[in-house]
């Protein structure tokens, strides 16, 4: 936008003035999803003025001006979009006032506070680390770090009490995380530790976001909503697909009365199990893709996304953990037949490959040499099915790694539709199954395998 540029009543015009700052431009930007995005950029003036405006308004959020030295200060922006902000590069957020909007004003102060019990804590902490740690100093100095988080937590309660309406408030309320209650563990219990360690834990899965409003898209415009997402997932709960599943279903459905928020948490929750790398989280995609998506709830996606999807989910369902394992009956490499539900094993391990693929010339002896030779006489087999219809290859790559005591087979007319089953887009492709052949775990390269044989046996010991 040009200097002067004069918007509408509907618009926005933000006129910024920084001292030390000529003839430069300053790029407005804003948050979202961890990212800065720009949304304008002005020139100053020979007075360090630039005017920043538009005929739509902006989206409420947490915007930053972004100067040409790197430096760049936050302005909350909601309805109020037609004021002054004045600063020099001394000072970024010290030294700015803000005219014409009380929303903004309102978090400036609020940063200035923030900035100044900051301060305050850093003093007594680099105190604090030159004191014996069970000194009555010490303990003076921890009583004054206690004073000063009673302060902000006032400073908090005041804005929230006194300007409710302001998204000040909203935003300060968002970042603020529910405090643990005290328990009461009765008396007798065998393992007061374990349960107060569950109450902690239900506590926080229950009530983690209970100041978060899932239908205010502003959130969506800050640095810290996306944050709380992921320390809520990645630390908070058990990495369970049916517990990730639940947990981004809980959340998503506070959020249907705001079109916006619903498309965001439906992408990211969707996104983030088709994207996980632990083991089995494909169930909570698929979940997610079944409620959601397939469903006709998500209205923005495309044809032919929904297509692909549908197949992709057809694929992977029958090859979910916990799943039976599809039985086969295939032809062995001296002419029998063999019958994967039929291997009398406590786990059974299916492998798919070829011989001419690279990693499998890698991956299949280390699994012969390092899971099977080890594991073969506590109840582990390995019905290996080579994918192709060359019997020379397949017999000649059996010779060359010695891999005879295998149950080996194939399927040359593709009468079992193995691929189909489990879902065989590369090789090696591998599967465990526990002694009733349900997938117990599944793409585990071998070196990963003797961990997780173990544990499985375990439940046989």
């Amino acid at each position: 936008m040009t200097l002067g540029l004069k918007a509408s009543d509907d618009g926005y015009n933000i006129s910024v003035t920084v001292n030390g700052i000529k003839n430069q431009d300053i790029i407005l930007g804003y948050y979202y999803n961890k990212q800065m995005y720009v949304s304008d950029t002005a020139t100053t003036n020979s007075a360090g003025t630039a005017i920043f405006s538009g005929e739509e308004s902006l989206k409420g959020g947490l915007y930053l001006f972004y100067l040409p030295n790197g430096r760049y200060f936050d302005v909350l922006i909601d309805k109020e979009q037609k004021f002054s902000i004045r600063t020099d590069t001394l000072d970024l957020v010290g030294n700015m006032s803000i005219s014409g909007a009380k929303d903004p004003s309102l978090f400036l102060s609020y940063q200035k506070f923030i900035s100044e019990r900051q301060k305050e804590s850093s003093a007594y902490r680099e105190k604090l680390q030159a004191v014996e740690s069970d000194s009555e100093e010490a303990k003076e100095l921890r009583a004054e770090l206690t004073k000063i988080n009673q302060k902000v937590e006032e400073y908090w309660e005041n804005i929230t009490t006194n300007h409710p309406e302001s998204f000040t408030a909203t935003f300060i309320k968002s970042m603020q995380e529910p405090s643990m209650p005290e328990f009461n563990i009765p008396d007798g219990v065998s393992n007061p530790d374990s349960l107060l360690q569950i109450k902690r834990y239900r506590h926080f899965r229950d009530h983690y976001f209970d100041n978060i409003d899932f239908t205010d898209e502003r959130l969506l415009r800050t640095p810290f909503f996306v944050q709380r997402l992921e320390n809520y997932f990645d630390r908070g709960i058990i990495q369970i697909p049916d517990t990730i599943a639940d947990a981004s279903i809980r959340i998503i459905e506070k959020s249907r009365d705001n079109a916006t928020m619903f498309r965001f948490l439906v992408q990211y929750f969707f996104n983030r199990a088709n994207e996980s790398n632990i083991m089995g989280m494909d169930a909570a995609m698929v979940a997610l893709a079944e409620k959601y998506y397939l469903s006709g709830d998500a209205t923005w996606a495309s044809e032919q996304f929904l297509m692909n999807l549908q197949e992709r989910v057809t694929a992977i369902k029958p090859t979910l953990i916990g799943k039976t394992a599809q039985d086969l009956r295939m032809q062995t490499i001296d002419g029998g037949t063999a019958r994967l539900h039929a291997v009398d094993a406590k786990i059974t391990i299916i492998v798919f490959y070829e011989p001419s693929c690279g990693h499998c010339k890698k991956e299949l002896p280390k699994l012969y040499k390092d899971v099977f030779l080890p594991y073969r006489d506590r109840g582990v087999e390995v019905f290996a099915v080579y994918s192709l219809d060359d019997m020379q290859e397949w017999n000649e790559f059996v010779d060359e790694h010695g891999l005879h005591e295998w149950i080996n087979v194939f399927d040359p007319f593709h009468q079992t539709r193995f691929r189909q089953f489990y879902d065989i887009r590369s090789t090696p492709m591998l599967y465990v199954l526990d002694r009733d052949k349900k997938i117990a775990g599944k793409r585990i390269d071998a070196g990963q395998l003797p961990g997780f044989i173990e544990h499985l046996l375990r439940n046989y010991d």
